[in-house]
Order: structure tokens, then C-alpha cells, then sequence
């Protein structure tokens, strides 16, 4: 593994949790943090597995082993929280939220609840409201090894930057779709529709994919440059396009960013500034002393259960400050605490107890040679 990388992740769930929990308005850019580091650890793998396997291992063994990573804990999850809302339903706690579970529940069973959040049913969920980003890497996951594959090694180059260029393509022509009502079954919000449709992330998987092969100049001073720019330009579109600057926290790329335009170009200048990052920190170092603590990598090491578990355990622990009279602040404070201990917890049992035991197959049956990601010079 790539020093750093296991860091990055702990960053990206941080900045999730921290959304979900009301702290920081731009945390939900933590997903996007996590599509972009799908596109260069996934692309790297498959590159080296394309030249050192033959095209049937090629595949079996590719999806065999996301396999074991990916649907033990998703569908463990799934499962439990089936049985939850079944006893919550039983006792007539909040039933209309456990009958939106049921009638959910198949859409994440069968990966396509990012379609689903975008629909005009589409309801929140105390449970698997997270879910939609899942279905995303998911897809990704099916479709890119078969890209990689047809693609010959002299046109990765146009095959990433194509990707790139693909996402605001993509979301203007989604943008015009929701505008003008073109599908029936599509939601009345073009910025949460855009957001959850696969094809508005291509490029996140695309920077990713590039950096995995490609050069970035000077990727440090881009760093910095950028994370002095990122507000500056979130801030001042924002205030153009509303006449105020909004939260602070959310450095003018509040969710869902839709004004000033920015669900078409807003997402393609988050993607390359974490692109920049993730360039920085895995080829240059940056910030790798940070992110090699023992206690980061722990996170990134069970980021994915983190993630998985931690939205209805905010929910539940939210609860508790319903019958406390405090002030909204200091009731996100109250519930925050036992969220994060409840979520670090469980994904810490999941990862030892179910995840591992998974994970050890992964060579037994879908043995390839070593896989690492090349870092270009």
C-alpha cells in the first residue's frame, strides 16, 4: 500500500461524518475523495493485472476479490438492519420510517439505489440514505475493468481524459433533462439528481485513473494554490449567484451545489483538487506524517465499515438530544460523541470479525501475483 493513502481515507469518512453530524456543510466532498481514489488504486491494479494475467484470470480473479472486499459487510449490513426495523416496527417506533426500509431495502439489495434517490419516489432513510454512493462505486466496479480491458495501453491516456471530460458533459445534459421534465420518474431537484446518478462521477474516476498512470507538474504547489483558490472561487460564485456567501463551513460548496452553475463545473474543480492531493501525497509525500499515524491508518483501514455503519447510529444517537434542553449546538456536540464511538466501535468488530475473515480468502481463491499501484516518474 502506498503510504499515506490509508490516511486519506480516514479523511474522506471524517468529512462524511462530519456533514452527517451538522459540523462541516463541505464535508459531503468526502465522497468525493473516495471516488477519486477508487479511479487511481482501481485503474493501477487493473493496468498491472491486464499485462501479468490471461484475459479469463483477468476477470475472475478482479471481481472475484472486490467481491469478498465489497458483499459480506454490504449485505450483513443490509440484513441487520432488516431485522432492526422489523423489531422498531413491531414496538411502533416511527413505523413509516421502518415501511420506507421495506420498500427500499431492493433497491440497495440489487446496487441501483443511486437511481432510486434520484427518482421523484424517492424518500429519505434513516438506514441506507448513504447507500447511493455505494451503487456508484459499484457500477464503477463492473463497467471500468471491461473499459481497461478494450482499451490498448497507447489510448489510456485519451480513455482518462475523455472520462474527465465526460462529467460536466454529463451533468449539463442531466441539468437539461431535470430542467425540462424530459422523464416522468425523475425527482424535482436537478442538484440531487445530478449528484446521484453515476454518470455525474465519471470524472472523479477519471482524475483518479489519470493520476494512477500520468504525471501532475509541480503537484505540491498546485496543492496549495488550489486550497487557497477553493474558497475564494466557492465563496464568490456564491455570493454572485445568491448575494451571500452562506455557511463558512461550507467554503461556497454547500450540498447540493447547484447555484452559480456549479453542479456542472463545481464537481470537476473539487475532483482534480483532490486528484492534486492524492498525486501529492502518494508520489511527493505531502502531509505522509500526518497520515501514517497509527491511529489514521487504523481509520482508512476500516473506513469502509465507517462508512457503512455510521449514518443510523448518527440518527439514533440524535435521538437521545430530543429530550434534552439544550441548544442546537451543543446538541450536535451531545450526539456526536456517542455516534463516533458507536461507529468506531462496530466497524472496528466488523472489520475483525467479518471483513478479515473474508479478506484472507481473497488469495486462497483469487490468487494473482503482486498488485501494486505504479506511481509515475
Amino acid at each position: 500500500m502506498i503510504p499515506g493513502l490509508d490516511g486519506l481515507r480516514a479523511i474522506a469518512f471524517l468529512l462524511v461524518f462530519l456533514i452527517h453530524t451538522n459540523f462541516v456543510i463541505v464535508g459531503w466532498t468526502g465522497v468525493l475523495l473516495f471516488f477519486v481514489l477508487s479511479g487511481f488504486l482501481i485503474t493501477g491494479i487493473l493496468i498491472e493485472m491486464k499485462e501479468n494475467l490471461p484475459v479469463k484470470a483477468y476477470f475472475i480473479k478482479f471481481y472475484g476479490r472486490r467481491f469478498l472486499r465489497i458483499f459480506p459487510l454490504y449485505y450483513f449490513y443490509l440484513l441487520l438492519i432488516l431485522g432492526l426495523a422489523y423489531l422498531l416496527y413491531t414496538l411502533s417506533y416511527r413505523p413509516n420510517r421502518m415501511v420506507d426500509y421495506f420498500q427500499q431495502m431492493p433497491y440497495a439489495l440489487t446496487y441501483v439505489y443511486n437511481f432510486f434517490s434520484a427518482s421523484k419516489w424517492y424518500k429519505d432513510s434513516v438506514f441506507i440514505n448513504h447507500f447511493w454512493s455505494l451503487s456508484v462505486e459499484e457500477q464503477f466496479y463492473i463497467f471500468w475493468p471491461l473499459l481497461i480491458f478494450i482499451t490498448p495501453k497507447t489510448a489510456y491516456r485519451k480513455l482518462f481524459l475523455a472520462c474527465i471530460i465526460a462529467g460536466p458533459v454529463f451533468r449539463l445534459g442531466l441539468s437539461y433533462i431535470f430542467n425540462h421534465h424530459l422523464f416522468s420518474f425523475l425527482g424535482p431537484n436537478p442538484a440531487t439528481g445530478i449528484y446521484s446518478l453515476p454518470f455525474s462521477h465519471i470524472d472523479a474516476f477519471g482524475f483518479g485513473a489519470y493520476i494512477s498512470q500520468y504525471r501532475i507538474p509541480k503537484a505540491r504547489t498546485q496543492f496549495w494554490a488550489l486550497l487557497v483558490a477553493l474558497p475564494i472561487v466557492g465563496f464568490t460564485t456564491q455570493y454572485l449567484a445568491t448575494g451571500s456567501i452562506g455557511f463558512l463551513s461550507g467554503l461556497g460548496f454547500p450540498y447540493p451545489i447547484a447555484n452559480g452553475y456549479k453542479h456542472i463545473w463545481g464537481y470537476s474543480f473539487l475532483n482534480y483538487f483532490f486528484a492534486v492531493t492524492i498525486y501529492a501525497v502518494a508520489r511527493e509525500g505531502l502531509f505522509n506524517r500526518f497520515l501514517e499515524l497509527a491511529w489514521m491508518k487504523y481509520l482508512g483501514k476500516i473506513s469502509y465499515g465507517l462508512y457503512v455503519y455510521h449514518f443510523v447510529l448518527v440518527y439514533f444517537a440524535g435521538r437521545i438530544t430530543d429530550f434534552l434542553p439544550f441548544s442546537y449546538e451543543q446538541n450536535i456536540m451531545i450526539s456526536s460523541i456517542p455516534a463516533f464511538a458507536g461507529t468506531l466501535l462496530l466497524a472496528s468488530l466488523s472489520y475483525k470479525y467479518l471483513e478479515k475473515p473474508f479478506l484472507s480468502l481473497k488469495d486462497k481463491y483469487f490468487a494473482s501475483s503482486p498488485v501494486s499501484v505504479a506511481i509515475p516518474k
